[in-house]
C-alpha cells in the first residue's frame, strides 16, 4: 500500500466510449472522483453510444505495448485496471509488458460484451485471457455471463453454482475473483461473491446491496472494477470492494440527474462532488 498522504497513480488499458458513460472515459471519472490521477492506454477505439456499438477499431499490440511504456518509464503507476482488450494479440502485449514492469495491484474486468449485446472480444481470444492475463492479476471481476464464457459453463443460477465457479477460476490462477450477481434474477437484491486465495477460509465472502433499478446503467462493470483499482493503493481488497461497491450504488441511484443519450445512460460518477442543482453551479 502506498502512504495516505501519497495520491496514487492509476493507469487504465481499455477501449474507448465516444459518449463517456463505459470503457476509458469511465475509468478516469472513477479514479477523479475517489481521489486518484488517472492515466490511460488506448487498446481500441470504439464507436458506440448509449443504444450500441457501431464500429470497433483495435490499436495494433505494437502500440499499446509503446503506450505501456511511455507510462512506466516516466511515472509510478500504483495499480492497474485492465477492460477491453478486444484480441489475443492485445492480450500478450499487455501480458507481457505488466510481467516486465509488475504493478503492485492489477484488476481485470474481463469485458467481453456491451450493455447492448454487442461483442467487445474475439472468441477466439478468450484462451489466451485465461491463461496469460488470468493468473497475473490481483482480482478479476467477471459478471455471470462473463464468468459461464470465459469458464465454457452454463450461466451460474444458484449459490452453489456460484461457488463451484468461483473454485474454477482459482484453478486457473486467479488470486482473487469478484463473481458480480448484477445479472441474477432476484429483483430485490444484487450480490457480489469474493474468492480470495490469499483467505485462510475456503467460504467465499458476499457483499449484498438493494437491487438499484435504473436504464442509467452503462458502465456499471467499468465503474466497479476502476473503483476497487483506485481504491487498493490504500486499503485492503475487501474493504476496497466494500467502499468501491458504495460509490457505485451512489453513481447508480443519482444518474437521473443526468441526461444523456437516448437508451442505457451513464452513472453520475461525480455524484458525491457535483452540486445537485444545476443553478447552484
Amino acid at each position: 500500500m502506498v502512504p495516505h498522504t501519497l495520491i496514487p497513480n492509476l493507469l487504465t488499458i481499455a477501449g474507448t466510449d465516444p459518449t463517456g458513460g463505459a470503457g476509458i472515459q469511465a475509468d478516469l471519472k472513477t479514479f477523479s472522483a475517489l481521489g486518484a490521477y488517472g492515466m490511460s492506454v488506448i487498446t481500441a477505439v470504439v464507436a458506440q453510444n448509449t443504444r450500441g456499438v457501431r464500429a470497433v477499431t483495435p490499436m495494433t499490440p505494437d502500440c499499446v505495448a509503446a503506450q505501456i511504456d511511455a507510462v512506466f518509464d516516466d511515472v509510478r503507476v500504483d495499480a492497474v485496471k485492465i477492460g477491453m482488450l478486444h484480441n489475443e494479440g492485445i492480450i500478450a502485449a499487455v501480458a507481457s509488458r505488466l510481467r516486465h514492469y509488475r504493478p503492485a495491484y492489477i484488476v481485470l474486468d474481463p469485458v467481453m460484451m456491451a450493455k447492448s449485446g454487442d461483442h467487445l472480444l474475439d472468441p477466439n481470444a478468450i484462451s489466451a485471457l485465461k491463461t496469460q492475463l488470468l493468473p497475473a492479476v490481483t482480482l478479476v471481476t467477471p459478471n455471470l455471463p462473463e464468468a459461464a464464457a470465459l469458464l465454457g459453463a452454463l450461466e451460474a443460477q444458484s449459490d452453489d453454482d456460484i461457488r463451484a465457479q468461483l473454485h474454477e477460476f482459482s484453478k486457473l490462477g486467479a488470486r482473487a475473483t469478484l463473481l458480480k450477481g448484477g445479472h441474477s434474477h432476484d429483483p430485490a437484491v444484487s450480490t457480489d461473491w469474493l474468492s480470495d486465495m490469499a483467505r485462510a477460509e475456503d467460504e467465499p465472502i458476499a457483499f449484498t446491496s438493494p437491487r438499484i433499478v435504473t436504464q442509467c446503467d452503462h458502465g456499471t462493470g467499468c465503474t466497479l472494477s476502476a473503483a476497487i483499482a483506485a481504491l487498493l493503493p490504500h486499503h485492503d481488497l475487501i474493504r476496497a470492494i466494500r467502499c468501491a461497491k458504495t460509490y457505485l450504488d451512489g453513481a447508480l441511484s443519482a444518474a437521473k440527474a443526468l441526461s444523456v443519450g437516448q437508451g442505457h445512460g451513464p452513472l453520475h460518477h461525480f455524484h458525491a462532488i457535483w452540486p445537485t442543482h444545476p443553478a447552484a453551479r
